[in-house]
């Protein structure tokens, strides 16, 4: 199967996404391809990547993320693997409204087992679309921002450019 990659300049620095036939595979907030693939379940990992400068929707939806419009961004189509709970938890987190973060407890409770925090914590740290799975909008319960892959200072700034 083949993939390609796009490299966008952002605010936040070079935002990479693996996509399949305008399906986002992985992204994230860096210039190297192997810090996506490690994320992608070994079935959905392509055999060859082509660099483009262009994925239509997705590079539009990125572009109006950054204009100030995060919906665009939950409307990409994105393949990911997973068990039952993780896969329905991803589905979840695009609901989560632009600028009204969830706690871990919270997010949860919306995915269906208010007692699974550390699972829904587990799919936090395994989502591979990140920006189009918005697991920057899961927080601590005391309000801190928790973890995220791409650094806490690129969630801090989703946050407030969500909020404003």
């Amino acid at each position: 199967m083949k993939a390609q990659l796009l490299q966008l300049s952002t605010p936040d620095g070079p935002f990479t996404v693996l996509a399949q036939d305008g399906v986002v595979l992985a992204s994230g907030w860096t210039a190297f391809l192997a810090d996506l693939t490690g994320q992608v379940h070994p079935m959905l990992r392509p055999d060859a990547v082509d660099e483009v400068t262009d994925l239509g929707g997705i590079s539009s939806a990125v572009e109006a993320f950054y204009a100030g419009d995060p919906a665009p961004a939950m409307a990409v189509p994105v393949r990911q693997q997973s068990g039952p709970f993780r896969a329905h938890a991803w589905d979840v987190l695009r609901q989560v409204r632009p600028g009204s973060p969830v706690t871990y407890s919270e997010y949860a409770a919306l995915a269906g087992n208010p007692r699974a925090v550390r699972a829904a914590a587990s799919a936090c740290a395994f989502n591979a679309a990140a920006l189009f799975v918005p697991c920057h909008r899961v927080i601590r319960t005391d309000g801190s921002l928790g973890g995220f892959r791409w650094g806490l200072r690129i969630k801090e700034s989703l946050l407030a450019r969500e909020a404003a």
